[in-house]
């Protein structure tokens, strides 16, 4: 196949030069990929030979020096998340490999790092600006934490230890994939066992099934549908059925990730060692704003008490509602929600269904564009300049207040089965400077998993799945509003237990009549969202708040567990009964229900020694919103206030020094356990 017509090795063409999508086939990848690294190692290799290094020729060009193979790998990535056909997803253990294998190359290699280290050690005298000393501190400790300090012996143990998480990781996330497609179609043939079902997706269900040739049948495709089945349907053997199903899933059989997990564990530990490390999370925590495990328990530790006490009042007052209505005196995990949603409904006079009219997919994303737009000055113009990835896909020129180009956004918000479940930001392309010293606007992916539309009814949205729109999009806008000027310090790139907070604070707006009036609105009346109804969903917003921190805790505990100990794990669901024991209300006897076998946050995604940055967030976006609370949520200074000192600043400073430029001082937990309202129960 030829270099010169491979698409991505060339320039799109298009207004934007965004990625050529409708050109790009799963061949292209692994020609273009080596291509790259062979041109990079050219370029690396006159860096590392050069006698007299300096910021540019070594720095800047080591930074310029990865763009295509960056590229490249971004993009095929974004294929293996959104469009991941069998010939995407067979490449993935190869181009993991390749990647894992040539940045050992770089990061291994000794003269490269002498010369780097030279200019680090010179810094002081040096004229360099705030960007480039940041870069060069990042660059520096990059190689550090890659190896290069390492013994010859122990640069080839580290070698063959990340070249065996590189294949383990992604054969973590196929099985969860593949997993979740085998049990995805959840058949119902006996109308009675639909009762409690909404409407809707009864409706959606029997589609479906009209498109399978099963017309008298309906068919709930459980990565939208497993929440409504847990909540709302009335057979409980149907809701014990789907718990199970969902729960084991990658916890033996053919998709069993048991044994890959306990791999990733011991060898995410040995890294860590050789790095001088006593744990992975020791090694993680370097550099995160938490520092230290004993910080993360605090943190964990200062949450559990008030968060377990809420919860077990939750749960026995659902024990006791469940006795009352139904006479059931042994409540089970797939029975929680149920009664949950039922108690709620009794106890607000509310039912969270009644919210879906008011939030029709496309204006809750107008909604969206609507608030940037008060807070920010921001515009969002639809355009047909951009290559689409799929036909769901709608893509958007983002304007600035003074009509500048701020970057391009694509919006993808529906399930397929060649996507991987949940709702993520990707930067297809990241704000900084590329080869010819230009420094280029970003280009993002808003992606999510939401209900779909039917034949007669629109898509409509659960309130939790406006919430979800509003917290990708916040990501969406970290790495829109970037403005440094290197890629490796703009953006997103920023500290892990940072990174949540552009996200988590815009789920605030969600909540508030000023942002609701701009969107909510019935599809088919055009009424805004009465009153009364806003005034119930407050009423009712706490409901269960101890649970659902108590929920996060305990991931946050097994993520702990798994990565900031010494473990050799001979069960899985033993190990992980201990690590969770703290959070546990009862004793449950669910055999083969796992978390640990499909978490993918921390087994395949960068959220190892760090689900606890969830909470850390938290503390900071509630604090933060409570400024904007206090001077309006539009207020214009401080929404000018975070975006110059938090949004656009990526990592140019520590995350804390950017957040009390912000706040005027650093956070309080208070602003969480008040929201939350679990400050009454609070020892904090």
């Amino acid at each position: 196949m030829s270099i010169e017509n491979n698409p991505l090795l060339n320039e799109a063409g298009n207004k934007y030069n965004s990625v050529p999508f409708s050109k790009i086939k799963a061949e292209h990848f692994i020609p273009a990929l080596n291509h790259s690294i062979e041109q990079a190692k050219k370029i690396i290799d006159s860096i590392a030979d050069s006698n007299n290094p300096t910021f540019e020729n070594t720095v800047v060009a080591f930074e310029n020096a990865f763009d295509d193979i960056e590229h490249i790998v971004t993009v095929y990535y974004h294929y293996f998340a959104s469009i991941a056909d069998d010939s995407i997803r067979a490449l993935v253990s190869e181009i993991s490999n390749i990647n894992t294998k040539f940045n050992n190359d770089i990061y291994l290699n000794e003269n490269l790092f002498k010369n780097i280290k030279s200019i680090y050690e010179d810094r002081d005298n040096l004229n360099l600006d705030s960007d480039d000393n940041r870069l060069l501190e990042e660059l520096f400790n990059s190689f550090i934490r890659s190896g290069a300090n390492l013994s010859a012996d122990d640069k080839n143990q580290y070698r063959e230890i990340t070249e065996e998480l590189s294949q383990l990781s992604p054969k973590f996330s196929n099985n969860v994939l593949n997993a979740t497609n085998d049990i995805n179609e959840y058949w119902i043939s006996n109308k009675d066992d639909l009762k409690g079902l909404p409407e809707n997706s009864i409706e959606a269900a029997r589609l479906y099934a009209g498109k399978k040739n099963r017309d008298t049948e309906w068919c709930f495709t459980l990565d939208t549908n497993i929440g409504i089945i847990l909540k709302s349907c009335e057979n409980r053997s149907i809701r014990e059925d789907v718990y199970m199903k969902y729960g084991s899933k990658c916890n033996g059989g053919k998709h069993d990730n048991s044994d890959i997990l306990k791999k990733i564990s011991l060898l995410r530990d040995k890294k860590a060692k050789l790095l001088g490390y006593d744990t992975h999370a020791d090694f993680v925590l370097d550099r995160r704003m938490a520092k230290s495990k004993s910080n993360v328990y605090k943190l964990i530790n200062d949450l559990i008490e008030p968060s377990f006490k809420a919860a077990k009042d939750d749960y026995d007052s659902i024990c006791s509602f469940a006795a009352k209505v139904d006479s059931l005196n042994d409540i089970m995990p797939w029975d929680v929600q149920y009664y949950s949603d039922k108690l709620k409904k009794q106890k607000y006079n509310f039912d969270e269904e009644s919210l879906r009219p008011y939030f029709k997919s496309e204006n809750v994303i107008n909604g969206v564009f609507k608030v940037a737009n008060k807070l920010y000055g921001l515009e969002f113009e639809k355009t047909d300049l951009a290559d689409k990835f799929h036909p769901d896909v709608n893509v958007y020129e983002v304007l600035d207040e003074d009509n500048s180009h701020v970057g391009i956004l694509y919006e993808d918000l529906f399930p397929r089965n060649t996507k991987r479940g949940g709702a993520w930001m990707n930067p297809l392309r990241s704000q900084g400077m590329v080869v010819g010293n230009e420094v280029c606007r970003p280009h993002i992916s808003l992606t999510c998993n939401l209900t779909k539309p039917t034949e007669d009814k629109p898509s409509l949205l659960t309130y939790r799945e406006v919430e979800t729109v509003f917290h990708e999009f916040g990501h969406c806008l970290h790495g829109l509003l970037s403005d440094r000027k290197y890629k490796k310090i703009s953006g997103t790139s920023v500290f892990w237990d940072f990174v949540e907070l552009p996200s988590q604070i815009m789920e605030n707006w969600v909540g508030e009549e000023g942002a609701l009036e701009l969107f909510a609105h019935h599809y088919e009346t055009g009424e805004v969202l009465p009153k009364d109804l806003l005034q119930k969903l407050k009423k009712s917003k706490n409901f269960r708040s101890g649970s659902n921190c108590l929920r996060q805790l305990t991931f946050g505990y097994l993520d702990m567990a798994w990565f900031g100990k010494h473990n050799n794990v001979d069960d899985v669901d033993k190990f992980e009964k201990m690590a969770i024991e703290k959070t546990m209300l009862k004793e449950q006897d669910t055999p083969g229900a796992s978390i640990s076998t499909m978490f993918g946050h921390i087994f395949a995604g960068g959220y190892s020694a760090g689900y606890y940055s969830y909470k850390w967030a938290e503390v900071l976006e509630a604090d933060a919103f409570e400024k904007f609370k206090e001077d309006g949520i539009f207020n214009q200074d401080t929404a000018k206030s975070f975006r110059d000192n938090i949004l656009s600043q990526g990592n140019i400073k520590h995350p804390l020094d950017l957040y009390r430029k912000f706040r005027g001082r650093e956070p309080k937990v208070e602003a969480l356990l008040k929201r939350e309202g679990l400050l009454k129960t609070s020892t904090v």
